[in-house]
């Protein structure tokens, strides 16, 4: 299939998640971070908006799998890609407590920090720049 469908479908998808960002408010960095404070003024809505996106995507997740094992295309004709590493290696552990500490430290996440930079909030372009430094930099630490 044409590079074209699979590019409406990417931007498709990508649109319907910022979205889902933005109406549940995933966006807002002080809402994530009161979700995150359980011990005070725990604010645990966003269970339900994490509880939502598992039951739709879990669905989609389980097609996509048996699609891949039964050697089946995907809805844009290319094959259908699912990682195949299972291990949990340091990298996977240091990389997640990382991404949690960030999380729970400024509120933002790559998804909605990129919705709200593009929305105009100066604190998520600032967390990009970071975020893009720190890729920067793991690209020459981790150079063979």
């Amino acid at each position: 299939m044409s590079n074209s469908k699979t590019y409406l479908i990417s931007f498709l998808a990508g649109m319907i998640f910022a979205l889902g960002l933005i109406i549940s408010n995933m966006v807002d960095p002080n809402k994530v971070v009161a979700f995150l404070r359980i011990f005070d003024r725990w604010d645990a809505s966003l269970a339900l908006v994490m509880g939502g996106a598992i039951a739709v995507a879990m669905p989609a997740f389980m097609m996509a799998k048996r699609k891949a094992n039964n050697h089946q295309l995907a809805y844009d004709g290319n094959d259908i890609n699912l990682p195949n590493k299972t291990a949990i290696t340091p990298q996977l552990i240091v990389g997640s407590i990382m991404f949690g500490v960030g999380w729970g430290l400024v509120g933002f996440c790559p998804a909605p920090a990129l919705v709200s930079a593009l929305a105009g909030y100066g604190q998520a372009v600032l967390f990009l720049a970071a975020m893009v430094v720190g890729f920067w930099g793991h690209s020459i630490a981790t150079k063979s």
